[in-house]
Protein backbone atom coordinates (compact mmCIF):
# COMPACT_ATOMS: atom_id res chain seq x y z
CA UNK A 1 0.00 0.00 0.00
CA UNK A 2 1.61 3.68 -1.01
CA UNK A 3 1.88 6.28 1.16
CA UNK A 4 -0.57 9.16 0.79
CA UNK A 5 0.91 11.99 1.95
CA UNK A 6 -0.05 14.99 4.09
CA UNK A 7 -2.23 16.80 1.22
CA UNK A 8 -4.74 13.17 1.10
CA UNK A 9 -4.55 12.37 4.97
CA UNK A 10 -5.90 16.20 6.14
CA UNK A 11 -7.75 17.75 3.15
CA UNK A 12 -10.27 18.74 5.92
CA UNK A 13 -7.20 20.06 8.13
CA UNK A 14 -5.79 22.23 5.49
CA UNK A 15 -6.60 25.31 3.13
CA UNK A 16 -6.99 22.93 0.52
CA UNK A 17 -9.69 23.63 -2.51
CA UNK A 18 -10.92 22.00 -5.53
CA UNK A 19 -8.22 23.44 -7.48
CA UNK A 20 -5.30 22.63 -5.34
CA UNK A 21 -3.38 20.12 -6.95
CA UNK A 22 -2.33 17.25 -4.95
CA UNK A 23 0.38 15.10 -4.75
CA UNK A 24 3.31 13.83 -2.66
CA UNK A 25 6.86 12.66 -2.12
CA UNK A 26 6.18 10.78 1.23
CA UNK A 27 6.24 13.30 3.56
CA UNK A 28 4.77 12.80 7.05
CA UNK A 29 4.07 9.84 8.85
CA UNK A 30 7.59 9.59 10.65
CA UNK A 31 8.01 7.52 13.32
CA UNK A 32 8.02 8.48 17.32
CA UNK A 33 10.55 6.65 19.30
CA UNK A 34 10.61 6.23 22.72
CA UNK A 35 14.03 6.62 24.48
CA UNK A 36 14.29 4.69 28.03
CA UNK A 37 17.89 5.21 28.40
CA UNK A 38 17.26 9.05 28.40
CA UNK A 39 13.99 8.46 30.18
CA UNK A 40 16.50 7.85 33.47
CA UNK A 41 18.73 10.33 33.00
CA UNK A 42 15.75 13.10 32.64
CA UNK A 43 13.87 11.50 35.40
CA UNK A 44 10.19 11.49 33.52
CA UNK A 45 8.12 8.72 32.71
CA UNK A 46 7.94 8.60 29.01
CA UNK A 47 10.25 10.66 26.36
CA UNK A 48 9.99 10.07 22.96
CA UNK A 49 11.67 11.71 19.68
CA UNK A 50 9.61 12.74 16.61
CA UNK A 51 12.08 11.87 13.83
CA UNK A 52 11.50 14.45 10.87
CA UNK A 53 15.11 13.27 9.51
CA UNK A 54 12.49 10.41 8.10
CA UNK A 55 11.15 12.95 5.60
CA UNK A 56 11.60 12.34 2.04
CA UNK A 57 14.62 15.29 2.18
CA UNK A 58 15.59 14.24 5.48
CA UNK A 59 13.85 17.32 7.68
CA UNK A 60 10.80 18.55 9.09
CA UNK A 61 10.63 21.04 5.98
CA UNK A 62 8.87 18.48 3.94
CA UNK A 63 6.09 19.01 5.75
CA UNK A 64 5.43 22.66 5.18
CA UNK A 65 7.04 22.77 1.46
CA UNK A 66 4.45 20.33 -0.02
CA UNK A 67 2.01 22.52 0.81
CA UNK A 68 3.16 25.78 -0.06
CA UNK A 69 4.48 24.09 -3.55
CA UNK A 70 1.11 23.08 -4.06
CA UNK A 71 -0.59 26.92 -3.54
CA UNK A 72 2.29 28.01 -5.63
CA UNK A 73 1.33 25.85 -8.67
CA UNK A 74 -2.54 26.83 -7.82
CA UNK A 75 -1.59 30.43 -8.10
CA UNK A 76 0.37 29.79 -11.30
CA UNK A 77 3.38 30.38 -10.24
CA UNK A 78 6.52 28.80 -12.44
CA UNK A 79 9.08 30.31 -10.30
CA UNK A 80 9.76 30.20 -6.31
CA UNK A 81 12.42 31.20 -3.98
CA UNK A 82 13.78 31.02 -0.45
CA UNK A 83 16.92 31.97 1.65
CA UNK A 84 18.42 29.06 3.70
CA UNK A 85 20.89 27.38 5.97
CA UNK A 86 20.42 24.16 4.21
CA UNK A 87 17.18 22.71 5.17
CA UNK A 88 14.94 24.41 3.41
CA UNK A 89 16.53 24.85 0.23
CA UNK A 90 17.18 20.99 -0.35
CA UNK A 91 13.31 20.98 0.50
CA UNK A 92 12.29 23.58 -2.01
CA UNK A 93 13.79 22.35 -4.45
CA UNK A 94 12.69 18.45 -4.24
CA UNK A 95 9.03 19.48 -4.15
CA UNK A 96 9.54 22.49 -6.94
CA UNK A 97 11.33 20.12 -8.85
CA UNK A 98 8.80 17.29 -8.88
CA UNK A 99 6.16 19.75 -9.70
CA UNK A 100 8.10 21.32 -13.01
CA UNK A 101 8.43 24.17 -10.67
CA UNK A 102 12.14 26.45 -10.99
CA UNK A 103 13.85 26.85 -7.74
CA UNK A 104 16.03 29.89 -7.00
CA UNK A 105 18.22 29.89 -3.58
CA UNK A 106 20.25 32.46 -1.47
CA UNK A 107 22.52 31.33 0.66
CA UNK A 108 25.00 32.63 3.50
CA UNK A 109 28.53 31.86 2.19
CA UNK A 110 30.36 28.91 4.16
CA UNK A 111 27.11 29.08 6.39
CA UNK A 112 25.59 25.77 5.27
CA UNK A 113 26.44 21.95 5.65
CA UNK A 114 27.56 20.26 2.29
CA UNK A 115 24.88 17.36 2.56
CA UNK A 116 21.88 20.27 2.11
CA UNK A 117 23.50 21.97 -0.56
CA UNK A 118 24.09 18.45 -2.10
CA UNK A 119 20.60 17.89 -2.55
CA UNK A 120 20.17 21.59 -3.98
CA UNK A 121 22.26 20.90 -6.74
CA UNK A 122 20.97 18.06 -6.91
CA UNK A 123 17.45 18.61 -7.34
CA UNK A 124 18.92 21.61 -10.23
CA UNK A 125 17.93 24.54 -7.98
CA UNK A 126 19.65 27.78 -9.11
CA UNK A 127 21.93 28.94 -6.32
CA UNK A 128 23.60 32.40 -5.25
CA UNK A 129 25.74 32.48 -2.27
CA UNK A 130 25.92 35.85 -0.66
CA UNK A 131 28.91 37.32 1.12
CA UNK A 132 26.62 37.81 4.32
CA UNK A 133 24.41 35.91 6.94
CA UNK A 134 20.64 34.08 6.75
CA UNK A 135 19.05 37.04 7.99
CA UNK A 136 20.05 39.44 4.92
CA UNK A 137 19.80 36.42 2.63
CA UNK A 138 15.97 36.54 3.51
CA UNK A 139 15.49 40.06 3.28
CA UNK A 140 16.88 39.96 -0.03
CA UNK A 141 14.40 37.12 -0.88
CA UNK A 142 11.33 38.92 0.69
CA UNK A 143 12.40 42.40 -1.45
CA UNK A 144 12.53 40.16 -4.64
CA UNK A 145 9.56 38.30 -4.75
CA UNK A 146 7.53 41.17 -3.65
CA UNK A 147 8.88 42.90 -7.52
CA UNK A 148 8.73 39.53 -9.37
CA UNK A 149 6.36 37.11 -10.14
CA UNK A 150 7.91 34.73 -7.79
CA UNK A 151 6.63 32.89 -4.80
CA UNK A 152 8.49 33.01 -1.19
CA UNK A 153 8.40 29.61 0.20
CA UNK A 154 10.36 30.46 3.40
CA UNK A 155 8.28 30.22 6.49
CA UNK A 156 6.55 33.69 6.28
CA UNK A 157 4.50 31.68 3.59
CA UNK A 158 1.77 31.22 5.71
CA UNK A 159 1.36 27.38 3.65
CA UNK A 160 4.65 26.13 5.47
CA UNK A 161 3.12 26.80 8.87
CA UNK A 162 -0.09 25.17 7.91
CA UNK A 163 1.72 21.66 6.55
CA UNK A 164 4.32 21.77 9.40
CA UNK A 165 1.72 21.82 12.25
CA UNK A 166 0.30 18.17 10.92
CA UNK A 167 3.46 16.87 13.00
CA UNK A 168 1.32 17.63 16.20
CA UNK A 169 -1.43 16.04 14.76
CA UNK A 170 0.80 12.74 14.33
CA UNK A 171 1.85 13.17 17.86
CA UNK A 172 -1.54 13.26 19.58
CA UNK A 173 -2.83 10.41 16.85
CA UNK A 174 0.03 8.02 18.27
CA UNK A 175 0.27 9.04 22.16
CA UNK A 176 -3.32 9.07 22.16
CA UNK A 177 -3.59 12.88 23.81
CA UNK A 178 -1.14 15.59 23.65
CA UNK A 179 2.23 15.33 25.77
CA UNK A 180 3.03 17.35 28.98
CA UNK A 181 5.89 19.33 27.16
CA UNK A 182 7.31 19.41 23.66
CA UNK A 183 10.84 20.14 23.30
CA UNK A 184 11.99 21.84 19.71
CA UNK A 185 15.06 23.99 18.11
CA UNK A 186 14.19 27.15 17.44
CA UNK A 187 15.84 28.97 14.92
CA UNK A 188 13.31 30.78 12.28
CA UNK A 189 11.05 29.91 14.53
CA UNK A 190 8.11 28.85 12.36
CA UNK A 191 8.71 25.41 13.69
CA UNK A 192 7.59 26.04 17.29
CA UNK A 193 4.25 28.82 15.91
CA UNK A 194 3.53 25.23 13.22
CA UNK A 195 3.49 22.50 16.12
CA UNK A 196 1.31 24.78 18.31
CA UNK A 197 -1.59 25.60 15.98
CA UNK A 198 -1.67 22.17 15.62
CA UNK A 199 -2.04 21.38 18.74
CA UNK A 200 -4.42 24.10 19.91
CA UNK A 201 -6.96 22.96 16.72
CA UNK A 202 -6.68 19.38 17.59
CA UNK A 203 -7.43 20.57 21.27
CA UNK A 204 -10.42 22.58 19.67
CA UNK A 205 -11.60 19.77 17.95
CA UNK A 206 -11.50 17.04 20.81
CA UNK A 207 -8.97 14.75 19.92
CA UNK A 208 -6.78 16.18 22.60
CA UNK A 209 -7.42 16.75 26.31
CA UNK A 210 -4.51 19.56 26.62
CA UNK A 211 -2.38 21.10 25.15
CA UNK A 212 2.04 20.55 25.88
CA UNK A 213 4.09 23.11 27.34
CA UNK A 214 6.03 24.65 24.54
CA UNK A 215 9.69 24.46 25.28
CA UNK A 216 11.65 25.73 22.40
CA UNK A 217 15.70 26.25 22.79
CA UNK A 218 18.55 28.35 20.83
CA UNK A 219 22.06 28.18 20.18
CA UNK A 220 23.55 30.43 22.77
CA UNK A 221 25.23 32.38 19.78
CA UNK A 222 22.26 32.72 18.12
CA UNK A 223 19.38 33.31 20.64
CA UNK A 224 17.84 36.56 19.68
CA UNK A 225 14.41 35.91 21.22
CA UNK A 226 16.49 34.84 24.40
CA UNK A 227 18.21 38.06 24.71
CA UNK A 228 15.70 40.23 23.39
CA UNK A 229 16.70 41.63 20.57
CA UNK A 230 18.30 40.31 17.07
CA UNK A 231 22.13 39.06 17.25
CA UNK A 232 23.92 40.43 14.07
CA UNK A 233 26.55 38.01 13.51
CA UNK A 234 25.01 34.90 14.75
CA UNK A 235 27.35 31.58 15.19
CA UNK A 236 26.74 27.77 16.21
CA UNK A 237 27.84 24.79 15.34
CA UNK A 238 24.66 23.83 14.43
CA UNK A 239 23.77 25.50 11.26
CA UNK A 240 20.12 25.21 11.07
CA UNK A 241 19.35 27.19 13.85
CA UNK A 242 22.27 29.61 13.01
CA UNK A 243 19.75 32.75 12.46
CA UNK A 244 19.70 36.46 14.34
CA UNK A 245 16.33 37.81 13.64
CA UNK A 246 14.06 34.89 13.30
CA UNK A 247 10.95 35.78 10.72
CA UNK A 248 8.49 34.36 12.97
CA UNK A 249 9.69 36.15 16.53
CA UNK A 250 6.16 37.29 17.58
CA UNK A 251 4.46 34.05 17.24
CA UNK A 252 6.58 32.12 18.73
CA UNK A 253 6.96 34.07 22.16
CA UNK A 254 3.05 33.72 21.68
CA UNK A 255 3.25 29.87 21.52
CA UNK A 256 5.78 30.12 24.63
CA UNK A 257 3.54 32.27 26.43
CA UNK A 258 0.13 30.96 25.76
CA UNK A 259 1.25 27.07 26.38
CA UNK A 260 2.76 28.47 29.70
CA UNK A 261 6.33 27.47 28.10
CA UNK A 262 9.70 28.88 27.72
CA UNK A 263 11.97 29.79 24.95
CA UNK A 264 16.06 29.44 26.37
CA UNK A 265 19.34 28.84 25.01
CA UNK A 266 21.84 25.93 25.53
CA UNK A 267 25.69 26.15 24.40
CA UNK A 268 27.71 24.70 21.55
CA UNK A 269 29.28 22.35 24.49
CA UNK A 270 25.51 21.05 25.90
CA UNK A 271 23.95 20.47 21.67
CA UNK A 272 27.40 18.53 21.16
CA UNK A 273 26.41 16.35 24.31
CA UNK A 274 23.28 15.95 23.76
CA UNK A 275 24.18 15.13 20.02
CA UNK A 276 26.48 12.04 21.12
CA UNK A 277 24.28 11.55 24.10
CA UNK A 278 21.37 10.76 21.42
CA UNK A 279 23.51 8.50 18.83
CA UNK A 280 25.02 5.89 22.32
CA UNK A 281 21.98 5.83 24.26
CA UNK A 282 19.52 6.02 22.05
CA UNK A 283 20.56 5.15 18.83
CA UNK A 284 19.67 8.28 17.21
CA UNK A 285 21.98 9.98 14.76
CA UNK A 286 20.66 13.55 14.24
CA UNK A 287 22.27 16.73 12.63
CA UNK A 288 22.95 19.07 15.62
CA UNK A 289 20.16 21.57 15.55
CA UNK A 290 17.85 18.49 16.33
CA UNK A 291 20.36 18.12 19.67
CA UNK A 292 19.34 21.14 21.05
CA UNK A 293 15.92 20.41 22.70
CA UNK A 294 17.63 17.06 24.56
CA UNK A 295 20.36 19.64 25.49
CA UNK A 296 17.50 22.41 26.82
CA UNK A 297 15.67 19.26 28.08
CA UNK A 298 18.99 17.63 30.54
CA UNK A 299 19.95 21.50 31.51
CA UNK A 300 16.71 21.61 32.72
CA UNK A 301 16.73 18.77 34.64
CA UNK A 302 20.56 19.14 36.10
CA UNK A 303 18.99 22.75 37.30
CA UNK A 304 16.45 20.58 39.43
CA UNK A 305 13.37 21.09 37.45
CA UNK A 306 12.10 17.58 37.83
CA UNK A 307 9.61 16.11 35.00
CA UNK A 308 8.64 13.01 37.46
CA UNK A 309 5.51 11.67 35.78
CA UNK A 310 5.61 13.65 32.87
CA UNK A 311 5.69 12.33 29.04
CA UNK A 312 8.26 14.19 27.19
CA UNK A 313 8.66 14.71 23.23
CA UNK A 314 11.34 16.16 21.38
CA UNK A 315 11.73 17.09 18.29
CA UNK A 316 14.49 15.43 16.08
CA UNK A 317 13.88 18.05 13.04
CA UNK A 318 16.84 16.71 10.43
CA UNK A 319 18.66 13.58 9.65
CA UNK A 320 22.33 13.30 10.79
CA UNK A 321 23.39 12.87 7.39
CA UNK A 322 22.51 16.32 6.54
CA UNK A 323 25.82 17.80 8.39
CA UNK A 324 28.33 14.51 8.64
CA UNK A 325 31.13 16.93 8.88
CA UNK A 326 29.97 17.83 12.88
CA UNK A 327 29.95 13.93 13.45
CA UNK A 328 33.24 13.16 12.44
CA UNK A 329 35.30 16.12 13.68
CA UNK A 330 33.64 15.73 17.61
CA UNK A 331 34.65 11.82 17.12
CA UNK A 332 37.17 9.76 18.68
CA UNK A 333 39.96 9.03 16.51
CA UNK A 334 39.32 5.49 14.95
CA UNK A 335 41.94 3.03 15.59
CA UNK A 336 44.87 2.00 13.19
CA UNK A 337 45.79 -1.64 12.86
CA UNK A 338 47.77 -3.71 11.05
CA UNK A 339 46.17 -6.31 9.16
CA UNK A 340 47.27 -8.87 11.94
CA UNK A 341 44.53 -10.80 14.55
CA UNK A 342 46.46 -11.02 17.26
CA UNK A 343 47.23 -7.16 17.30
CA UNK A 344 43.26 -6.79 16.75
CA UNK A 345 42.38 -8.91 19.23
CA UNK A 346 45.02 -7.64 21.93
CA UNK A 347 43.98 -3.94 20.83
CA UNK A 348 40.05 -4.75 21.30
CA UNK A 349 40.89 -6.51 24.68
CA UNK A 350 38.12 -9.62 23.65
CA UNK A 351 39.24 -12.32 26.20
Amino acid sequence: MSKKGLLYKYPQNLPITAKTPLFTLGEGDTPLVRAPLLEKVVGCQELYFKLEGCNPTGSFKDRGMVMAIAKAKEAGSKVVMCASTGNTSASAAAYASSQGLETIILIPEGKIALGKMAQAIMHGAKIVSIDGNFDQALNMVRQLTSRYPVTLVNSLNPYRIEGQKTGAFEIIEVLGDAPDFLFIPVGNAGNITAYWKGFTEYHKLGKATHTPKMMGFQAAGAAPIVLGKPVEKPETIATAIRIGNPASWQKATAARDESGGLIDMVTDDEILEAYHMLASMAGLFVEPASAAPLAGLLKLARNGHSFAGNRIVCIATGNGLKDPDNAVKSAPMITKLPADLSAIEEALRLG
